[in-house]
């Protein structure tokens, strides 16, 4: 049987992702999307459990005895108006600019493809559909709910991310560098003293201590981190205010940091923490900041050896000129969590999205992952992101000649 999807698997997974792409929900909020995806997983034959970890879904196949493997995809969106102009678009204030909907559609597609082809393989395997990514909760939450104790300590966790590359390529992270950045995220509230614009010095603004520190937060890249590291820090939301000739009593700043390793995102947060307030102090606020770290996630490793094999599978299916290195990335993942203290091997690899004309017109930079105008090119990006997971899977399912898996 051919690794790629005959036109039944792909017409379905088709069908799932158009779904999923129109009706997006945001983390948390992932009730419907979670619904629709176990749905098809239960009609493939998959035993289903719903609710796990807030909206998270696990389906398991059993097929004797053998490895236990995850396949894991993401069921959020992000709160972003669509401009795509595609004729599915989104138009509820959210959108899947990160891929998740391909996420779910591959892995309904390579659920349906390892059914089809049990004879070929043996172990069980376990299609997880994760809430909360976006906000680097969800697989926290999965793993806090008991997900390896209710549903068995995999021997691999898979998984797969959309990037702006040709469809039919995939690239696999190196030992050298991690897959994905260690990443932590802060919500800040810097309290004044509200009062009337007229009359400003009876007034402490918020506003100006929220600008300063915003200002003055950039030096912890340019002037803190070791250089040629790749640390980023991002103010991506300042709140404050509701009225023109009204000073605030708060503002809130939403503050996002990436590194490479552990110690330099400690040192990074430390230094955002001490310039928030060493601000507020200079701007005699009446009250110290409220300075909460909201999500954290380490640095995504992929384990040498599976990763190795994954990767000689894929270059067995799409050929040596499809199969890449992924450089070091800035991006944040918390796949990374699935993986303990090292205890469970992760493989981890990129997936492109763009069609012949697609990389053409945009030059080879079409508009990448968070852009409210990425849109992949779903016919020719789904077949092989199906193939592509369903190959690693079997790759480390047991062969039923034998009692290893391949490579």
């Amino acid at each position: 049987m051919s690794p790629y999807p005959d036109r039944a698997v792909l017409r379905s997974a088709l069908t799932l992702y158009l779904d999923v792409h129109a009706s997006p929900e945001v983390s948390g909020a992932e009730a419907r999307t979670a619904r629709v995806f176990g749905d098809r997983l239960a009609a493939l034959g998959l035993e289903v459990t719903p609710g796990v970890g807030g909206h998270g879904v696990v389906g398991v196949l059993r097929n004797g005895p053998g490895p236990r493997v995850y396949l894991r995809a993401e069921l959020d969106a992000l709160p972003l108006e669509e401009e795509t102009g595609l004729p599915y678009a989104s138009g509820n204030g959210a959108m899947h600019a990160c891929g998740h909907d391909l996420h779910l559609a591959a892995a309904v597609g390579a659920a349906e493809l390892l059914s089809r082809t049990a004879a070929d393989w043996r172990g069980t395997l376990v299609v997880v559909g994760q809430p909360a990514e976006e906000t680097l909760t969800g697989a926290r939450a999965m793993l806090a709910d008991g997900l390896y104790e209710r549903f068995g300590t995999p021997d691999v966790v898979l998984a797969q991310h959309a990037a702006p590359l040709p469809a039919g390529m995939v690239a696999h992270g190196t030992p050298r560098a991690p897959v994905t950045a260690a990443s932590a995220a802060l919500e800040v509230t810097v309290h004044g003293r509200g009062g009337h614009a007229g009359t400003p010095h009876l007034a402490v603004d918020p506003v100006v201590t929220a600008a300063a520190i915003v200002l003055r937060l950039q030096t912890v890249v340019s002037r803190e981190a070791v250089p040629g590291e790749q640390v980023t820090l991002t103010v991506g939301t300042l709140r404050a205010g509701t009225a023109v000739n009204v000073v605030p009593a708060t503002a809130s700043l939403g503050i996002g940091v990436r590194a490479p390793t552990e110690q330099s995102l400690e040192r990074a947060l430390t230094a955002a923490e001490r310039i928030v307030r060493a601000e507020c102090a200079a701007s005699a606020c009446p009250r110290d900041p409220d300075v909460v770290a909201v999500s954290r996630a380490p640095a995504l490793w992929g384990a040498p050896g599976e990763t190795a094999a994954v990767r000689a599978a894929h270059t067995a299916l799409f050929g040596p000129e499809r199969v890449v290195d992924w450089p070091p990335s800035a991006a944040a993942e918390d796949f990374a969590l699935y993986g303990g203290a090292g205890e469970v091997p992760l493989v981890y690899w990129m997936t492109g999205v763009a069609g012949p004309r697609q990389w053409s017109a945009h030059g080879g930079r079409v508009p990448p992952n968070h852009s409210p105008r990425f849109a992949p090119e779903v016919r020719s990006a789904l077949p092989p992101a199906i193939a592509a997971l369903a190959a690693a899977a079997r790759n480390r399912l047991a062969d039923p000649g034998g009692s290893e898996p391949r490579g």
